[in-house]
Parts: structure tokens; C-alpha cells; sequence
């Protein structure tokens, strides 16, 4: 069973930054794509960023391209997303994921098997 613990969410004004950190507990994840998704109340969870297996691949969701970026250290078993140029609209609870297959790329929450508990993000004017 793969464990993926998040940390680094909080409160944060307009403007600010945040760095949000995934801790997966396995042997073989540098073989698998991450992935981050947020959710806000009433929204469907929604793709924010995804890294490949040995992190020379990153893609984004327009509305984060240009203020976040997706890295992994596979010495770590960690995935991390850094988040400048915060916005009100990007609050939400934001988990990491783990592709449910090795060495492939997943953008929507059914390519991904295993999920964080998630972490706050609140964003204030």
C-alpha cells in the first residue's frame, strides 16, 4: 500500500507563496508519473499539475501556467509543487497522486490510483 503524505498548505494573501510537499512511502517512485489536483466546495477535483517518472516532463492547467511549477526529487520520495503569484480563486484543498500505471502521464483523476489526505490552501484578498 503506497502512502502519500502532504504538507506546506495555509493561509496566505493575494500575491503570496506557498510550497506544498508530497512524502510518498515506496520503493519504485521513480517509476511513476505525480500528479497534483485541487478541489474547492461544490467543484469537481481538477488537474493542476502532473511530473514524469524521472521529472524532464511537467504540464499544467492554463489557469497555474506560469505561477507554479511542479518538481520531484526521487532521492527524497518527494513531489513538490511551489505556488507564487497566489490568487483568491486558488483556494482549495490540493492532493498529490500517484499514476496508477509506471513509466506513463495522467491528467484527469482516473489515470491516478493513489491519494494524498490533502492539504488547505485558502488564498485571501
Amino acid at each position: 500500500q503506497v502512502q502519500l503524505v502532504e504538507s506546506g498548505g495555509g493561509l496566505v494573501q493575494a500575491g503570496g507563496s506557498l510550497r506544498l510537499s508530497c512524502a510518498a512511502s515506496e520503493r519504485t517512485f521513480s517509476s511513476y508519473a505525480m500528479g497534483w489536483f485541487r478541489q474547492s466546495p461544490g467543484k469537481e477535483r481538477e488537474f493542476v499539475a502532473a511530473i514524469s517518472w524521472g521529472g524532464a516532463s511537467t504540464y499544467y492547467a492554463d489557469s497555474v501556467k506560469g505561477r507554479f511549477t511542479i518538481s520531484r526529487d526521487n532521492a527524497k520520495n518527494t513531489v513538490y509543487l511551489q505556488m507564487n503569484t497566489l490568487k483568491p480563486e486558488d483556494t482549495a484543498v490540493y492532493y498529490c497522486a500517484r499514476r496508477s500505471r509506471p513509466l506513463e502521464l495522467g491528467y484527469t483523476p482516473p489515470d491516478y490510483n493513489y491519494w494524498g489526505q490533502g492539504t488547505q490552501v485558502t488564498v485571501s484578498s
